[in-house]
């Protein structure tokens, strides 16, 4: 299809992502294209490793294709974007399943759904233009596509720090968090690209991975678990206020522009999904909430207010960052019944 291609070249099976346009934004066919790609290699032995990349240099992929849920949504049509998050969530898993090693290159804005896509493979490369973040709760969604595993199994108190703020990650905190593990810069990667296609070989990418310079998370560590550690967001909250510095400040600042029931249930899922072991139970949990996000969140009004009007001035159905009940979140993430992803 135009917007991704799929191709055979020497040993590798290659997805790369080509409408540079629009970020790369995930829509429901390119998820579909990509898993037939993926079944088509699984048992090929013709394919020995699949390389993820796209065009142009501002965004690897900058998140899902919301703008169309906000249409199907005022018009009353909510099933299309059930559809695809659990469509989009099964090539999640895939993707993390996998057999073969995927070597994925992501430039620029990897957030959202670039995260589902780039972030679970074997081989997860950043470059120095990377900025990685899961910023859901700004839109009434929730960190999804087993980000909020990632999250949960970051060090210390990170997961809830970059959950809750959308904080950007660069390539050398990308790789602190969990989001990618190689470092490698950008002018090496078209010759990178060449010696997997001719070789198949996977080890090349570990071989040419450095280390990351510039990372500030682990600075952050020892706030980040006086403030983080919180039982509740209302106590996150009262501990920022009390805390000095400009990190703190700033957490303090995105965390009240976010969705409260966002907020909450980011909250709690994270910290749910510190018990789990496969990107399967995360995506199982996180579809819950997305499910329930046209008429019980926020989610319809987030994306009016971040790119249909462009107000930046969402009208939230609670009044403050920490005033969705308790009883609330927890109906969020019930159990679907028959809706479940199996």
């Amino acid at each position: 299809m135009a917007d991704v291609t799929t191709s055979i070249e020497g040993r590798a099976g290659i997805v790369t992502l080509t409408r540079p346009q629009a970020l790369n934004a995930l829509s429901h066919p390119m998820s579909l294209a990509i898993e037939a790609a993926l079944d088509a290699w699984r048992d090929n032995p013709d394919v020995a490793v699949v390389i993820m990349d796209a065009e142009g240099e501002k965004a690897f992929c900058a998140g899902g294709d919301i703008a169309s849920i906000y249409h199907q949504a005022k018009a009353g049509e909510l099933q299309p974007a059930r559809d695809f998050w659990r469509e989009e969530y099964r090539l999640n898993v895939k993707i993390a399943e996998y057999p073969k090693p995927i070597v994925s290159f992501m430039q620029g804005f990897i957030m959202g759904g670039g995260v589902g896509l780039g972030c679970h493979g074997s081989h997860r490369i950043v470059g120095d233009t990377s900025k990685v973040a899961m910023p859901e709760c700004g839109i009434g969604l929730i960190p999804d596509v087993g980000g909020s595993l990632i999250l949960a199994r970051a060090p210390g108190r990170v997961g809830e720090y970059v959950g809750l703020t959308g904080e950007r990650l660069t390539a050398a905190d990308a790789i602190f968090a969990g989001f990618a593990n190689l470092y490698i810069p950008e002018a090496e990667w078209p010759a990178l690209k060449a010696a997997l296609i001719e070789s198949g070989d996977a080890e090349l990418a570990e071989q040419a991975a450095r280390p990351a310079k510039g990372a500030t998370l682990p600075a952050l560590l020892p706030m980040l678990e006086r403030v983080f550690s919180a039982d509740t967001l209302s106590g996150i909250l009262e501990r920022l206020e009390r805390e000095d510095g400009e990190a703190a400040a700033k957490a303090l600042a995105a965390i009240r522009r976010g969705s409260p029931i966002s907020l909450g249930a980011t909250l709690e899922i994270v910290r749910r999904a510190r018990s789990f072991s496969s990107v399967r139970e995360a995506v199982a949990l996180e579809y819950r909430f997305t499910w329930r996000s046209h008429e019980q969140g926020d989610f319809v009004e987030g994306i009016r207010a971040q790119l249909i009007d462009k107000d930046r001035t969402p009208h939230w159905k609670h009044p403050a960052a920490d005033a969705a009940p308790a009883d609330y979140i927890a109906m969020m993430l019930s159990s679907l019944g028959d809706d479940e992803i199996q």
